[in-house]
């Protein structure tokens, strides 16, 4: 399958192509294959046929039901009475926030597991 293009060279090139063989051959072999595959494959496929109305599971349709039901009770606006009580809330999330963070900071590095004895 490989062309030798000197008598003088090795007869090594007919089991182990030489890499500028192999860079030659490889390129339009590519072109080759991504030409088959493209006009090998089908331009469309039909969906499959149905039998008319879509199945609805009972059971998806309550678990949908009973996740949104905590979204149809009213609920006030949120709104803050003032710029100090929107801040004085961020402070107080962010306090919370930072003493969780702390709390696993501790237990991680006091972890009894890694400690050796």
């Amino acid at each position: 399958p490989f062309l030798l293009t000197s008598p003088l060279r090795p007869l090594r090139s007919l089991h182990h192509p030489s890499p500028d063989t192999m860079a030659r051959l490889g390129a339009p072999l590519m072109l080759a294959s991504a030409a088959a595959y493209l006009l090998a494959s089908p331009a469309f496929v039909a969906p499959p046929r149905s039998s008319g109305l879509p199945e609805i599971d009972v059971r998806v349709a309550a678990a949908t039901a009973a996740g949104l039901a905590p979204l149809s009770l009213e609920q006030p606006a949120g709104a803050y009475d003032s710029v100090v009580a929107m801040l004085q809330s961020w402070l107080v999330g962010g306090t919370v926030l930072t003493v969780i963070f702390a709390a696993a900071i501790v237990a991680a590095a006091a972890n009894p597991l890694t400690k050796r004895r």
